[in-house]
């Protein structure tokens, strides 16, 4: 075979892996992913004048405390968060999720807006045990369902750490800040 079409065909082939590299990585470069961990205490101060009264002194707190775990997920031009609610002795106290389609990513604020289009939710039966957080969360999110089928939510990265995978992100209209594990991110 002569020299110079050994050369062609090398080259042919190098050009084909330098452009398929290329193609990889603007693919990698431009995924937008974000997985968050996110966890805060709930405490009704409607229902007691002191939370940190204990049990033994007289007052049952532990009725009115949760836990809420919050795990976020957005993939590209999709999200779906979570809410799930625990009771004190860790015992599930209901959850909400919510899906739907990123609208905007705000870079300098570090804020998703997130237009939630399915929502699904614990029983309606168990709604009188359900948190207060968990029944304000349902009730502000199912307005604008019944309005114009789209619910708009927003998560905003208030303070984030990449070297400790932890992030302090607020979440509206739920008004819940919390204290997050950053799981994947490469937004």
């Amino acid at each position: 075979m002569a020299k110079w079409l050994k050369w062609t065909i090398s080259i042919v082939i190098l050009s084909a892996l330098i452009a398929a590299c290329g193609v990889i990585y603007k693919q990698l470069a431009t995924s937008r992913t974000m997985m968050l961990s996110c966890s805060s205490e709930l405490f009704d101060r409607h229902t007691s004048a002191n939370p940190y009264v204990s049990a033994s002194a007289g007052s049952n707190n532990s009725d009115n405390k949760f836990y809420l775990l919050v795990d976020v997920l957005i993939a590209a031009d999709k999200a779906q968060i979570n809410y799930r609610y625990f009771n004190f002795d860790g015992t599930s106290a209901g959850h909400i999720s919510m899906r739907g389609k990123v609208d905007s990513i705000e870079a300098n604020s570090m804020t998703y807006r997130v237009a939630v289009e399915t929502k699904t939710e614990s029983e309606m039966e168990k709604q009188k045990n359900w948190p207060e957080h968990m029944k304000y969360l349902s009730n502000i999110s199912s307005l604008p369902f019944r309005d114009s089928g789209v619910n708009n939510f927003s998560i905003e990265v208030l303070d984030m750490d990449d070297t400790k995978d932890y992030a302090v992100v607020l979440f509206q209209p739920s008004n819940t800040i919390c204290g997050c594990r950053i799981v994947n991110s490469r937004i």
